[in-house]
């Protein structure tokens, strides 16, 4: 593997030295994302393996090039797993793809996201520096906080070689429950409530669908936890779906943890484009922000706090403003299938102010001084 590291190493030197642009591509699962992809393709998937695992400690070692399911299934016979439930989106996702995008799964509200578990990286910074950050312990974190800053940062500071993680223990006991009958209003009051409560509530989801007949609306709940506490739970919050008219279901569980994959990789049937000229739209939004008045499909996760909805891109400016006016920001996740490069032209994210600029300008210059990994995939500054 050494000889595969110092590859990597040489091409980006070659690249500084030369003033070419290389762009970071492991499995290639998340290429749609982003404002622009150019740059010669540096492929990472050859540095690969896992370097380090120890279950009794919570934390493993891993290079960029591995596949994440291949690490989710040596955590597995553990009896372990990424807390975080990373997006996968199609066969061939990497670790060092799933550090770089920062994207997390169902529970992101419940157990944290991908950089409250990095405890320690090593990258190749833009001038070809084979750089250490953090260790494998949370108490190694001082100062600046590096290693997790590499987390969402796209590939555009730098390209991460080596990650570790901090794991968890599967739960011992898990349910989900399918609730019928409530609004998006309603149903985010019930989640409010039970989230002030000693409930082991972990993930949720609210969407309409609009092939039944009649419509209807779900909400989806899932717990994990002590197996007593989890019954407890279901009980009780069964009982005040109940209270409120809706109509209840346990589903399950093998065919539950089917249906929260594929909200994460986005293969539910909300995420089929109902047209060829509409965005998939991300609102990252205060859990209690209330139901925004637009004629769009919502699909509302993580307790509130992220609501994805399908709109055009000439919508840009208004879901914009309605995602700042409650504290929150927008983002346009997927262009459409008929003009991707006019819809990312409306920007993929919501423009940085003026000390946000500065601050990313700051970070980029000291990362990556000769521009090697400036490849447009963040909004452009």
């Amino acid at each position: 593997m050494d000889a595969e590291l110092n590859s990597l190493i040489d091409a980006v030197r070659a690249a500084a030295a030369q003033g070419r642009t290389l762009r970071l591509r492991g499995g290639g699962t998340k290429d749609f994302w982003g404002h622009s992809l150019t740059g010669e393709v540096l492929d990472t998937r050859g540095y690969r393996g896992i370097v380090s695992y120890e279950p009794s400690e919570l934390v493993v070692t891993v290079r960029c090039g591995t596949p994440l399911a291949e690490l989710e299934a040596a955590l597995a016979e553990k009896g372990q797993s990424l807390a975080f439930e990373p997006p996968h989106f199609s066969e061939g996702a990497t670790v060092g793809g799933m550090v770089a995008a920062g994207l997390s799964g169902p529970a992101r509200a419940t157990v944290g996201a991908v950089r409250d578990y990095v405890l320690g990286a090593r990258f190749i910074n833009g001038l070809g520096e084979h750089l250490t950050f953090g260790g494998q312990v949370m108490k190694n974190v001082a100062g600046y906080d590096v290693s997790r800053l590499m987390a969402g940062s796209w590939g555009t500071l730098g390209l991460i070689t080596e990650v570790s993680l901090k794991v968890l223990p599967v739960a011992p006991a898990e349910a989900s429950l399918m609730i019928a009958g409530l609004a998006q209003g309603p149903a985010l009051d019930l989640l409010h409530r039970w989230g002030g409560q000693p409930l082991p509530l972990n993930a949720s989801a609210w969407v309409r669908d609009t092939t039944a007949q009649p419509i209807a609306d779900y909400l989806f709940v899932r717990l994990r936890g002590a197996a007593a506490a989890v019954q407890s739970a279901t009980v009780k919050m069964g009982a005040d779906a109940l209270g409120l008219g809706a109509q209840v279901q346990q589903m399950d569980n093998a065919e539950a943890a089917q249906d929260w994959r594929a909200s994460g990789d986005q293969s539910l049937a909300f995420f089929e484009a109902p047209g060829p000229d509409v965005c998939l739209w991300r609102l990252s939004v205060p859990q209690t922000a209330p139901v925004p008045d637009l004629p769009y499909p919502f699909y509302t996760e993580w307790h509130g706090a992220q609501r994805w909805l399908w709109a055009p891109s000439s919508a840009a400016v208004a879901l914009r403003e309605l995602a700042q006016s409650v504290g929150g920001h927008a983002s346009l996740f997927r262009a459409s299938a008929a003009h991707a490069a006019v819809d990312k032209a409306a920007g993929v994210s919501t423009p940085l102010d003026a000390v946000q600029q500065r601050i990313q300008q700051q970070l980029q210059q000291q990362f990556d001084p000769k521009g090697v990994f400036a490849t447009g995939r963040l909004q452009p500054i």
